[in-house]
């Protein structure tokens, strides 16, 4: 092996699959090509000094929201990327459906590419969607390079209503059949249509738009019956499945029971469900509201319980920006206000503070959840998602013992608002790489605004 490195971290606590060593780590040409104690420093070798830091593998973000084309004014893919660098992520995956147009044919997902190009601090890939008037332009959109695709199985709402709409069961069924004759998998936002709407037009009606009454028309048996109807259609049409932002222990289970009997199928949850309650929701208002609804406090440590025990697959953001007056305004009812949570920037800081430092769950469960089972299962292993001999140097350091209060003034994002502003959080990340070039130091913020390129990725895995 060549002992010339262009770039060493000295000295950190290495977080790989299954342990943690203390190690040095040599790069060439944006690759991992050294993993070891003492490795030799030249006159021109970069040296990056990580004793008293966890270095982990970036965080791969599957569930983000910008809204390029032409809506960048709510979150663009410059100041998204920087704001997920920030965070210690270096591959995100944007959603479809809050540029305009969605990301559902060809034309449009060209429109995507094209304003994500030279502006993305970090690696990425795209989504594409499922809606009722698209079943001919799936194909193409996944022989032009999508991830997967999004549905919802209850109204998005939002910019992007008219065209981004959700599916009926009839669509869902005949969009798996299609997803699943060339190898495609689905993303679901799984809430019943037929419960929640009917709920929120009762609500709406009586006049209750408080933050528990909107809880109280997406309740847990909406996410459930919409799983399990979901994971019928998978059974019957073969296709792969992922489940976003699922919010009930009952529903990780059902998809953890159906991948037991062998459904190929997966399930993300997001750091607000495991960070977050119904009081939080209460007390802090429309900056904290989403879909599904923040949960009891209970239902909470339920779902710590199930990523314990390993029956969740991965974590990710769920990052849904707005103009903050679209969150803040005084003259917005609780159900009026835009739904959906800025929080990208915070995930990895908040899933260490909360899962190592206060739980004592292993860092290397979380780096798996954050990384190494979003890069297997979306097909991108052989280049992202662990620290390995011959992997992208995809790398953040984070200081473990460094408190500090998350400000506003801390923020990357285009509109500054997020249920976390106050919060003390108990470490720090201090610095992020995308292969091998720093992108972000904390006391000099983002470096790098341009480098990330739109991966090409593999058939992913089971995991």
């Amino acid at each position: 092996m060549k002992n010339s490195y262009e770039l060493v971290i000295k000295n950190g606590d290495v977080v790989l699959p299954d342990e943690v060593l203390k190690l040095d780590i040599g790069v060439i040409g944006g690759k991992i090509v050294a993993l070891g104690e003492n490795l030799p420093i030249e006159q021109d070798t970069e040296v990056i000094h990580a004793a008293g830091h966890y270095v982990l593998p970036g965080m791969i973000d599957m569930h983000v929201h910008f809204n390029e084309p032409a809506m960048g004014h709510w979150e663009g893919f410059r100041s998204g990327s920087a704001s997920l660098a920030a965070g210690g992520c270096t591959t995100y995956a944007d959603m479809p459906l809050n540029g305009n147009p969605p990301t559902v044919n060809k034309e449009a997902l060209k429109l995507k590419v094209e304003a994500a190009n030279g502006n993305s601090a970090v690696d990425y890939v795209l989504w594409g969607g499922l809606v009722p008037d698209n079943l001919d332009d799936l194909e193409d959109l996944f022989a032009e390079g999508v991830i997967g695709f999004k549905a919802f199985l209850s109204n998005p709402g939002g910019e992007g209503e008219g065209r981004f709409r959700e599916v009926d069961s009839d669509t869902l069924y005949q969009g798996m059949q299609r997803i699943a004759s060339f190898g495609g998998i689905l993303a679901l936002h799984a809430e019943s249509e037929d419960i929640t709407s009917t709920l929120s037009t009762d609500a709406q009606r009586n006049g209750r738009c408080s933050a528990r009454d909107f809880a109280a028309t997406r309740p847990a048996h909406a996410e459930i019956e919409a799983v399990a109807r979901a994971l019928l259609y998978s059974e019957l049409t073969g296709c792969t499945l992922h489940f976003v932002h699922i919010s009930t222990a009952a529903a990780v289970e059902l998809i953890h029971v159906a991948k037991l009997r062998g459904l190929d199928v997966t399930v993300e949850t997001c750091p607000h469900y495991l960070i977050l309650n119904e009081d939080h929701m209460e007390d802090l208002g429309p900056v904290a509201k989403c879909a599904p609804p923040l949960r009891s406090e209970e239902e909470k440590e339920k779902l710590w319980a199930m990523l314990e025990l390993g029956k969740i697959d991965l974590i990710a953001s769920d990052h849904s920006p707005c103009p903050t007056e679209l969150k803040m305004n005084s003259g917005l009812s609780f159900v009026d206000a835009w739904g959906g949570i800025s929080g990208a920037q915070s995930s990895l800081e908040l899933m260490f503070h909360e899962g190592v430092n206060k739980r004592g769950i292993p860092v290397t469960l979380i780096s798996k959840l954050l990384a190494e089972l979003p890069a297997k299962r979306f097909g991108m292993a052989h280049c992202k998602g662990s620290i390995a001999l011959g992997l992208d140097a995809d790398l953040v350091l984070l200081n473990p013992s460094c408190p500090y209060m998350l400000t506003v003034e801390n923020l990357l994002y285009r509109h500054k608002h997020s249920p976390y502003i106050g919060m003390t959080l108990s470490c720090k990340v201090t610095s992020t790489l995308s292969r091998g070039k720093l992108v972000y130091i904390a006391d000099d913020g983002v470096i790098v605004a341009d480098g990330g390129q739109q991966l090409q990725v593999r058939k992913g895995t089971t995991v």
